[in-house]
């Protein structure tokens, strides 16, 4: 597995070792203790998995109590995978990140606890699986706007289109009016 720090240094995206011949392919996504050399995480304790449509973007989310870190990667289609700092305290913090994740690519990114995420889908369809670190807990969420000018994300929107929403994602908050961490 190759691990690379992003702008944001704790933001890594990983590639992992693909062997291919005419049956097919094999790769290790997960590995705990080459994980642990590279990345400072609690364990993981949920996965997830999303199946959504071209053009809907989910996020940004994040949870302000038991924040999650997640580990995430497409493996069907592609779409377009953002973290936002949201450490008050960080040299990096409002500043966001975005890599492309396909399961053309097989990329992985992981993104710790105290960053928003969220995901614009590129392809016909896209199925996304991700790790956490802590349960998920509805009463702690909270959404920032995915167009909000204070974060200024650069989405690769499809042309002549708006992105689809949750009603949830509909009513997020502006980011000078959300919570923060330390």
């Amino acid at each position: 597995m190759k691990y690379t720090k992003l702008d944001i240094p704790e933001v890594v995206l990983m590639k992992p070792k693909s062997f291919g011949d005419h049956r097919g392919f094999f790769m290790e996504t997960w590995r705990e203790d080459e994980f642990l050399k590279h990345v400072k995480a609690p364990p993981f304790v949920q996965e997830n998995h999303s199946k959504s449509t071209q053009g809907i973007l989910r996020g940004l989310h994040y949870q302000i109590k038991q924040p999650q870190g997640k580990l995430a990667r497409v493996i069907s289609g592609e779409v377009f995978d953002v973290a936002v700092d949201l450490r008050k305290s960080s040299p990096t913090f409002k500043k966001w990140v975005g890599v492309v994740l396909s399961a053309e690519n097989q990329k992985i990114l992981w993104i710790p606890p105290g960053f928003a995420h969220g995901f614009y889908v590129l392809s016909t369809e896209a199925e996304f699986i991700y790790k956490c670190t802590d349960y998920y807990a509805p009463e702690h969420e909270r959404c920032i706007k995915w167009d909000d000018p204070a974060i200024g994300i650069t989405w690769p929107i499809i042309s002549g289109t708006l992105p689809v929403l949750s009603p949830k994602d509909e009513s997020s908050m502006s980011f000078v009016n959300v919570e923060v961490f330390k």
